[in-house]
């Protein structure tokens, strides 16, 4: 069923590419099939398995998409780095086998030239430190790769930052997390802030030179969960001229949601199940909600964060991080990719004008990218690749 303002929001999103920050369909993949995309083979529809598929993604208007290289943070040292290349291959593969529909993009240029090409736009996203195993070689050939961003932490504190989601070591960032801050505006890699600590955020925004992002964060105010922004860091976001992309995640936009994910980590903490090991987590939450039902967040607890960070961070600092096949449900009326344009449908309603929509669907994310490239450029003029090490830096070893 449509409305006029769907229709228009449809038409509006095929004339400025929507640039979804994050996707985890590699993982899902990974752990469904193998990475055998002949046994899930998105060209068709996969509803019954995942949230996306080709076909979704046409329906979803979606442009551009950052395809998350995510590895657990809590594997052995050094089998993160392997477990990451195989997911960036992955994406390759991918992006080969459906060419008609997809093609790698690693400058804003390139995002530009696919979209009125008629294909969705592919960039590597990289979600956490544990990635690099503290090497900022392996940071520079994970750029060489295709990695367009890295999120600093995932679940687990790695050796030079402190997560949202751990108990703090760091108290931020360590003198070797400041250097990969530094390495990645050298090398042109997007510095994200999903997953960190607030004052891993806060260090992560004074070391940069480059504008930041949060790939897939809401409003800390709206939904208190440590994954959010709180208002002090989206205030020096929108001075750093970086952007947010905010989230579909039940946990992070619905307060009832969050309240619901806090009892459960009680639980699994009693069961002897770490909350913060991802796979484990989430078997042992999927089980739990047999006994215990978890409250269903709508599309409108999407669409208050959305006009909460407006009015808070503005408009020209708003994207889109769905988190689709990140996690096992989402919102009410956003279940899968196809459903973008509902959520520019309600801010449409709402007020928000064509050059808002266009802003946050995906205008920001590209002056962000252009940005960092720049400094990039202008960093490599005088500045060689770092050679510092975390035992040098940090004192390890």
């Amino acid at each position: 069923m449509t409305s006029p303002t769907l229709d228009h929001v449809t038409s509006l999103l095929a004339q400025h590419p929507l640039i979804d920050g994050h996707n985890d369909l590699p993982w899902c993949a990974r752990e469904t099939v193998g990475y055998d995309f002949d046994r899930l083979d998105i060209a068709g529809d996969t509803s019954d398995r995942n949230h996306t598929d080709i076909p979704r993604l046409r329906k979803g208007q979606v442009g551009a998409q950052f395809w998350s290289v995510f590895v657990p943070s809590n594997l052995p040292d050094g089998t993160a780095v392997t477990a990451t290349l195989e997911q960036i291959d992955a994406v390759h593969q991918m992006i080969g086998r459906y060419s008609d529909d997809f093609a790698l993009a690693r400058t804003a240029d390139e995002v530009e030239a696919v979209f009125a090409s008629g294909r969705i736009a592919s960039l590597l996203g990289a979600e956490g430190g544990q990635s690099i195993d503290s090497s900022l070689a392996a940071l520079r050939m994970l750029y060489v790769l295709g990695v367009r961003y890295m999120t600093l932490t995932h679940n687990d504190n790695n050796p030079w930052a402190d997560s949202a989601t751990d108990v703090p070591v760091h108290n931020g960032l360590s003198a070797f997390g400041r250097e990969v801050v530094g390495e990645m505006n050298r090398v042109g890699m997007l510095v994200d802030l999903s997953h960190v600590s607030a004052d891993t955020m806060r260090d992560a925004l004074a070391a940069t030179t480059a504008p930041a992002i949060f790939s897939h964060s809401s409003a800390r105010a709206v939904c208190s969960s440590p994954r959010n922004a709180p208002d002090d860091v989206l205030a020096t976001l929108q001075a750093n001229d970086g952007v947010i992309m905010s989230t579909f995640v039940p946990d992070f936009v619905s307060q009832a949601c969050a309240d619901w994910r806090d009892e459960a980590r009680a639980a699994a903490l009693s069961a002897g199940v770490d909350p913060k090991d991802h796979v484990k987590f989430t078997a042992f939450t999927t089980t739990r909600q047999r006994q215990h039902p978890k409250p269903v967040a709508t599309i409108k607890d999407a669409v208050t964060h959305f006009e909460y960070l407006r009015q808070v961070v503005g408009v020209d600092h708003l994207g889109v991080g769905g988190d689709y096949d990140g996690v096992d449900r989402l919102p009410n009326g956003l279940e899968d990719v196809s459903c973008y344009p509902r959520l520019f449908a309600e801010l449409a309603d709402l007020g928000w004008s064509d050059d808002d929509l266009a802003k946050a669907a995906g205008g920001n994310v590209l002056r962000v990218m252009r940005a960092v490239e720049d400094v990039a450029r202008e960093l490599q003029q005088t500045t060689p690749p770092s050679l510092a090490t975390i035992e040098q830096l940090d004192g390890i070893g």
